[in-house]
């Protein structure tokens, strides 16, 4: 998978900080969307990191309102937010319980990664290399009870944009 850029790491340091952080990503995919009907989010981390939260708290940044819920057991979370006055399908895929790289295409899932949307792929390591090319990349690690490191990358021209609109609000 190509980066196109260098990795900016930023910290988390409270819940409040990872609330910011996707609302940041929230303006950015606002305007985004528009261009580039297909955006492709990973979210790489061990267990309790804060991916989940992360996709919970981007949600709501966009508008929705209802509730969000882990895919680890449904493997992927539909959601459809009116942005802009237009819908945008979001779906939220955790490939966590996945045995095979190829079990999300035989799940159905491929369809839904080539139409337009955003796809917030948690795990998305397990499909070793059969998924499309992220557009950013976002990398948690633990570093303590309280805090995270985030490792932010983008894959393509599109996550560039992306990151640089990350950046520019930090």
């Amino acid at each position: 998978m190509p980066i196109l850029s260098n990795s900016i790491p930023i910290h988390w340091n409270t819940e409040l900080d990872c609330e910011n952080l996707a609302s940041t990503l929230g303006t950015g995919l606002r305007t985004h969307l528009q261009t580039c009907p297909i955006i492709h989010i990973w979210l790489v981390g061990d267990l309790g990191t804060g991916k989940t939260t992360f996709v919970r708290y981007l949600l709501r940044s966009l508008g929705f309102l209802g509730k969000v819920k882990s895919p680890t057991y449904n493997l992927c979370e539909p959601y459809q937010l009116s942005i802009d006055n237009h819908l945008y399908d979001f779906h939220h895929f955790d490939l966590y319980r996945m045995n095979s790289p190829t079990e999300w295409e035989e799940a159905g899932f491929k369809d839904i990664l080539t139409n337009a949307g955003v796809c917030l792929i948690e795990w998305p390591e397990i499909a070793q290399g059969t998924l499309p090319t992220p557009d950013i990349i976002f990398t948690l690690s633990y570093d303590s009870e309280s805090s995270r490191t985030v490792t932010i990358s983008a894959g393509s021209d599109s996550g560039q944009l992306l990151l640089k609109g990350i950046t520019n609000q930090e």
